[in-house]
């Protein structure tokens, strides 16, 4: 133990797995590059601008206090600070430097190009991204915990989501803000587990439903997601000194039965030192795989589109049910499970500051934010987060959970930001036994509400 200690002290402050002067290094080239106008177009120079900043603006969140524990740390800085760099063109700082193209165009505006035709288009690094996390999420639990907690669980979550809904909608209604605008753009965002799984392919699926484009979609539902965050944290803490009786609080045990299977429901010891033991040969299996799904699921969407034309369901939802249907059944051998885990957690460690970056970059717009962010938008998030708690909180007592523990995990940690969230949820609830069933809520809960989010949006979606 002393010997870690020691290492860790002689590696000193790390950015990006490095030491902090090697990361310093090569952001200087990148920075350079970018405001001679010579930064390389496409993937290379896309990718090495990306991180940089990324990087950057997640060690800031992730070290601001209030930031850190409430707001969603990194991811949230990043976003809105990318968002901010753009809207008060720092960019145009790169032009100083660099020159026009032949037609006169500043090298401020191709760079921005450069960086939406990675990012945005259909197929693109979005997509990309997001294949492998719905992958390797899912295929990554474990099939105990997805089948035993189902018959309880999920009506549990289902509760949560139902009343987050209706009270979005009625404040929606009483607030002049309009019931399904509030449904769709503040109680679905923060209903479906964070940005990169949740917010992220919901405004694609707007986009794809024609009922506004992915900006204005995300522009709105970005600040719901950190306020439902936050206001998750913040109930999880006084829930718990709140609600002290022993019929309602189980101090950490889930099922009402002194049999808490929360621990046999973990990934076990000889399979996670599988998952640790790290094979490029697996990476690429990962990749192969989850770009498979996610072309299966437009296989699927495509056939459904034709079949069921009035009611349109997402390509990322077909997914899901895919790799779910896979995951229940043990239709995959246990070498490409652990190849699509594997791979997942190396785009997800270290692709998603790039992956913030774009979204502040490419899909925030701090117009529409400021025009929308209102006191009645704030009750919004809170009826919404109140919604999940008191519906989750209410079935699980029916279904035989402790409700202050089952409105913590099927309710709060849905409304939170996924697993960041899950963390800061357990910690100021003091329940971190519960994190198998905070993830089926930030992965299958997620997943849950971009299949909704699909039905909704094109039932509701002409009603925006």
């Amino acid at each position: 133990m002393s010997n870690q200690v020691n290492v860790q002290k002689k590696e000193g402050y790390k950015l990006y797995g490095m030491p902090w002067y090697y990361f310093a290094v090569f952001s200087v080239v990148v920075l350079l590059s970018a405001m001679m106008g010579v930064l390389p177009a496409g993937m290379a120079g896309c990718f090495a601008f990306m991180i940089v900043f990324g990087t950057i603006f997640q060690e800031i969140g992730d070290r601001l206090p209030i930031v850190r524990s409430y707001l969603g740390g990194g991811a949230i800085v990043i976003i809105f600070g990318m968002g901010f760099l753009r809207y008060e063109n720092f960019f145009g700082l790169f032009d100083l430097l660099s020159k026009p193209n032949a037609d006169g165009v500043l090298y401020t505006a191709t760079l921005m190009k450069n960086i939406e035709s990675f990012f945005k288009p259909s197929g693109a690094f979005l997509d990309f991204y997001i294949a492998a996390l719905i992958t390797g999420s899912i295929l990554g639990m474990n099939r105990k915990l997805l089948m035993k907690a189902a018959a309880r669980y999920f009506p549990a979550i289902f509760g949560g989501i139902i009343a987050a809904f209706g009270l979005a909608s009625l404040g929606g209604a009483a607030f002049g803000f309009g019931a399904v605008k509030a449904l769709l753009l503040i109680a679905l965002p923060i209903m479906g587990g964070g940005m990169g799984a949740g917010a992220v392919p919901l405004s694609k699926i707007f986009e794809s439903t024609g009922t506004m484009t992915a900006e204005e979609a995300i522009s709105i539902m970005n600040p719901a997601v950190a306020i439902g965050n936050a206001t998750s944290i913040v109930l999880a803490s006084i829930i718990v000194k709140l609600i002290v009786s022993k019929k309602w609080n189980g101090q950490g045990a889930l099922m009402v039965s002194k049999a808490n299977d929360a621990s046999e429901m973990e990934v076990g010891p000889e399979m996670q030192a599988k998952r640790d033991k790290i094979s490029v040969v697996n990476m690429g299996i990962g990749l192969l795989t989850s770009t498979s799904f996610f072309a299966f699921g437009h296989i699927i969407s495509t056939l459904w589109s034709k079949l069921v034309p009035s009611v349109s369901i997402h390509a990322y939802a077909w997914m899901i049910i895919a790799v779910a249907v896979c995951k229940i059944f043990n239709l995959l051998p246990e070498f490409i499970e652990i190849s699509c885990y594997q791979w997942f957690q190396f785009i997800m460690k270290n692709l998603t500051a790039a992956l913030l970056v774009g979204i502040g970059l490419c899909y925030l717009s701090l117009d529409v934010v400021i025009e929308t962010f209102s006191l009645s938008y704030l009750l919004l998030c809170l009826l919404t987060c109140l919604g999940a708690v008191i519906g989750a909180g209410l079935i699980g007592k029916l279904v035989g959970f402790y409700p202050v523990e089952s409105c913590i995990t099927a309710g709060l940690c849905m409304a939170n930001m996924g697993g960041t969230g899950d963390v800061a949820v357990l910690s100021a609830a003091d329940r971190m036994e519960l994190m198998p069933f905070a993830q089926i809520s930030s992965r299958l809960g997620g997943a849950i509400i971009l299949i909704i989010g699909s039905l909704m949006l094109s039932l509701l979606g002409g009603m925006l």
